[in-house]
């Protein structure tokens, strides 16, 4: 007898539900084709929520309610939400003190809410590109370019790197368009959506070219010299600008809208931001 021709496992009793397993095979075919027409239609997901929901500790929780304002503009609901994307956040990067800086629960709760509150509307939360977020007490060198920097996204290590000191001032003043946190991290997700087909890359990328697209016509280039409303910075290349953009749209929604709402509406739908007042 030919042992290599025998099945390991019985799978008979399978027989009686192969018509449901067929079936339900081609409903999760269907339900994807629409999925992916309604994002396509409406630039939004058709679902980001969860059945199980992770907790965060009491004094995670207490540091979002006392500190991060994002968190206190959310209703129930996506408070609840948040809390979940939050624990994913924490439990799944490591935190790396260097410097001999010593990481704590604020840091590790502040740095994984920006990131949170920034990818609030994708389906997709995680930051798959980055496992490690390296914490310094300030400025630091960085192989990368031999500079001293704030912060950098190193996509071959797969870490978030940011400056402590910097990462602080840039969440604790909330409306000078300034935060570190929210630059990495649209960085992170910038290569993100240029390596994945997901329904977030699909459309960050569509509204990417979109906000591009708006900068070539002469009305917003006289606009943006006239008014001067972006940083310098920005001006850098296409990545930075879209980091800058980022914090502009967090810290100060409304006077962006008033200044560039085209724009602004581009930007709404990359990030799918339809909560806390946006």
């Amino acid at each position: 007898m030919n042992y290599l021709l025998q099945p390991d496992v019985d799978t008979t009793w399978l027989a009686p539900y192969a018509y449901t397993i067929v079936l339900l095979g081609f409903g999760f075919f269907l339900f994807r084709i629409f999925e992916n027409w309604y994002a396509n239609k409406f630039d939004r997901p058709l679902f980001r929520h969860y059945f199980v929901f992770k907790t965060i500790s009491k004094e995670q929780e207490q540091i979002l309610e006392t500190e991060f304002h994002f968190y206190q503009l959310l209703s129930k609901k996506h408070t609840r939400q948040f809390r979940h994307r939050l624990a994913t956040f924490i439990n799944d990067k490591k935190f790396v003190g260097r410097e001999k800086l010593v990481v704590t629960e604020r840091m590790k709760t502040l740095i994984g809410a920006v990131g949170c509150m920034l990818s609030f509307g994708r389906k997709h939360y995680e930051y798959s590109l980055i496992n490690f977020v390296l914490i310094y007490p300030e400025e630091f060198y960085s192989t990368m370019n031999d500079h001293h920097h704030k912060g950098e996204f190193n996509p071959r290590e797969k870490a978030l790197v940011l400056s402590w000191k910097d990462f602080e001032n840039g969440f604790r003043i909330t409306d000078d368009n300034l935060n570190l946190g929210i630059h990495e991290f649209m960085h992170a997700m910038q290569l993100e959506a240029k390596r994945s087909r997901d329904l977030d890359a699909t459309r960050f990328t569509k509204q990417y070219q979109n906000i591009l697209k708006r900068l070539t016509h002469q009305e917003v280039k006289d606009k943006l010299d006239e008014t001067r409303y972006f940083r310098e910075y920005a001006f850098t290349n296409q990545y930075e600008f879209m980091a800058v953009l980022a914090e502009y749209f967090i810290e100060s929604p409304t006077d962006f809208k008033d200044h560039f709402p085209q724009l602004y509406d581009h930007t709404q739908k990359l990030l799918n931001f339809r909560f806390a007042g946006y």
